[in-house]
């Protein structure tokens, strides 16, 4: 199989970790995707020209990460990071949105100001972002998702929000969040497939 992504994808890293954590890392070839060139055949293999995107053996094409996620669980024996008993499969489903909705938040604002000069910037925009990525936060900082026995997607997806908070934000919520630091120093001490997804750029 063939997984398009890039380096700093936090969406991407999320679907590495979970192929690792499942022993089916080496099943994936990674090719580097660049979603800003048109000549890049990823906006062919996905017209939302979105990465990361999983291309299987018989062509078929994945996307986006829950969905490459849970395919990838699907193929995976013994392990499972998708919870089948309906509460905590929508506990776990649920954490996860809310830490793909903490990267959505943090990628809009790092696009305004890269991709518009200061003065075209929006800051109401921007504060709006802002305020989803804090709400996040301050709820899970206040109730931690506990590990249990079992790791499931929902840690994943919040490890990697936090994850992506440091690359872009130079890690400003570890001065509030003392709670989340404690947690996902957890995180990568269950998980060392975290920090070997770490983009080092």
């Amino acid at each position: 199989m063939i997984l398009r992504s890039s380096d700093p994808s936090p969406f991407g890293r999320k679907v590495k970790i979970v192929a690792k954590m499942l022993g089916v890392y080496d099943q994936l070839s990674v090719e580097l995707s660049n979603t800003n060139d048109p000549a890049d055949s990823l906006r062919t293999q996905n017209p939302l020209g979105k990465i990361p995107i999983l291309i299987l053996d018989d062509g078929r094409k994945i996307f986006d990460s829950r969905v490459i996620c849970e395919y990838l669980d699907a193929q995976a024996d013994g392990v499972t990071l998708h919870p089948t008993e309906s509460d905590a499969r929508w506990d776990a489903l649920t954490l996860q949105a809310l830490g793909d909705g903490i990267i959505d938040a943090s990628i809009l604002q790092v696009y305004e100001t890269r991709m518009r000069t200061e003065d075209k910037r929006d800051d109401g925009w921007m504060s709006y972002q802002a305020d989803k990525v804090k709400r996040a936060l301050d709820q899970i900082d206040a109730n931690p998702p506990a590990f249990g026995a079992d790791l499931h997607i929902g840690h994943v997806g919040i490890a990697c929000a936090l994850g992506y908070l440091d690359l872009r934000f130079d890690g400003e919520w570890r001065q509030t969040y003392g709670n989340l630091v404690t947690w996902l120093d957890e995180f990568r001490s269950r998980v060392p497939a975290f920090d070997a997804t770490q983009f080092k750029g």
